[in-house]
């Protein structure tokens, strides 16, 4: 047989796709479920914000769906059909698995050539080329389409679901199993969520190279969000039950910094509008498109550091410079809101909480924003990928952003008064000259 000079890129199981469209099926059971207890208990207001956020990223997931693989441009209404029926994930899922399953017995009639660097050894770095055939190419367009739902999916739906059965089962002080079940899926589902945030994020800044995660990655990228979501709703929840009216500035206030901030950042650089973000859309579509996205993007922010960051004046949207000060600020600013919220409802708490160790639950849930700030060093620091790339460590990066915070906390030196500068300043002038003379003087004998 023909032997193909370039290397062979083997085909993954499409895993990713799987979990995905899982936690989406779970919470979407769970939730609507909930929904039904709530009505025939007669809570009416529950129910209808339980199935607004399971149907409001329904839609958006739908949207995404056909959007990335272009099906309003194809003749295909029984695929739309689907995804007016909410169906759409379950349709992708399985064309990704039949893909998967009929690609080793199809002859590829035609394959194109990628080139991939290796990550360096010793300072060197070799490119290789690789075939990618057909059904290699439709699977990746599959996994990049279900990274970006589950994201969605995530911050934008089991998020608000999640602080939402939490905050009723501290009203009520109860957790029934159908709220329960409903919350794990929701955690689990933003944990997820964020993790694939984490490595699209890693393959859009360095796309020139062969990207291999490991297990360690995984793992600590998974304690990191979930000791980060975790405590940041519970922060949020019990702030919100003895502050009710002032949850609402600190929620709006959280979410129009980051919504803004790039849309400050690309009126600053005064770029021209994007217009290739897809050939097809007017100016009025591509705006609503940024708009989704910073939507998005805020919604991120509200519950942990967003590692996509966005940059609308650069051609791809995204940031992928490595800016640790930003990341710094980040985390110091959350721990001190997160840190007053919690001493605002130790403070403000009712007899509700009479049953608990308040103050070891304050503790708990500082020590564990804590943790999520270990591991996430712990990653960049020794399980990143790319970690060879940096120019900098992360150790190195917090160590210069303490030496700023270090210089602006210095006092200023005191001003000498008028005299005495006068003085200063002639004394310093006369021992100049006489520096000059004496060293003239040793060189000329």
């Amino acid at each position: 047989p023909f032997a193909s000079p370039y290397g062979t890129l083997r085909m993954r199981f499409p895993s990713s796709i799987f979990v995905s469209v899982s936690l989406f099926t779970a919470e979407t059971t769970a939730a609507l479920y909930l929904s039904s207890t709530y009505r025939s208990g007669g809570d009416k207001i529950w129910q209808g914000l339980t199935l607004l956020f399971a149907l409001v990223p329904s839609v958006l997931v739908q949207f995404t769906l056909t959007f990335i693989h272009r099906d309003l441009s194809r003749d295909r209404p029984l695929v739309l059909l689907l995804h007016i029926l909410q169906l759409g994930p379950f349709v992708r899922c399985l064309e990704a698995f039949f893909i998967y399953g009929y690609a080793s017995s199809i002859e590829e009639p035609y394959v194109s050539i990628t080139r991939k660097k290796q990550m360096p050894k010793d300072g060197l770095s070799e490119e290789i080329e690789k075939e990618v055939g057909q059904a290699e190419g439709k699977l990746f367009t599959h996994r990049a389409a279900f990274a970006r739902t589950s994201v969605i999916q995530a911050f934008l739906g089991s998020a608000p679901q999640l602080t939402l059965q939490l905050y009723i089962c501290v009203l009520q002080q109860y957790i029934s199993v159908g709220r329960g079940t409903l919350m794990i899926v929701s955690l689990l589902s933003i944990v997820y969520g964020a993790l694939r945030c984490n490595i699209l994020a890693i393959k859009i800044k360095y796309d020139d190279y062969e990207v291999e995660v490991k297990l360690a990655a995984y793992l600590c990228i998974f304690l990191w969000r979930s000791f980060e979501i975790a405590t940041r709703v519970v922060v949020l929840v019990l702030f919100s039950s003895v502050l009710q009216i002032w949850i609402l500035p600190v929620v709006l206030l959280n979410f129009f910094i980051f919504f803004f901030y790039p849309w400050i950042l690309f009126w600053q650089s005064k770029s021209p509008f994007p217009e290739n973000i897809e050939k097809t859309l007017t100016r009025v579509g591509t705006t609503i498109v940024l708009c989704l996205l910073t939507f998005l993007y805020a919604g991120i922010n509200m519950f942990c550091w967003s590692a996509v960051q966005l940059k609308l004046s650069d051609p791809d949207l995204i940031n992928k410079s490595q800016n640790w000060y930003r990341m710094a600020v980040y985390y110091m600013l959350r721990f001190i809101e997160n840190a007053t919220l919690i001493l605002l409802w130790y403070v403000f708490q009712t007899g509700v909480y009479q049953y608990i160790s308040t103050p070891l639950l304050v503790l708990q849930l500082l020590i564990g924003y804590s943790i999520a700030i270990f591991f996430m060093l712990v990653f960049y620091q020794f399980c990143h990928p790319c970690k060879k790339l940096f120019s900098s460590s992360i150790t190195q990066g917090l160590w210069a952003c303490s030496h700023i915070f270090c210089l602006l906390c210095k006092r200023p030196k005191p001003r000498l008064p008028p005299s005495s500068t006068a003085d200063f300043a002639t004394n310093t002038l006369n021992e100049s000259q006489n520096g000059k003379t004496s060293q003239s003087l040793s060189i000329h004998p």
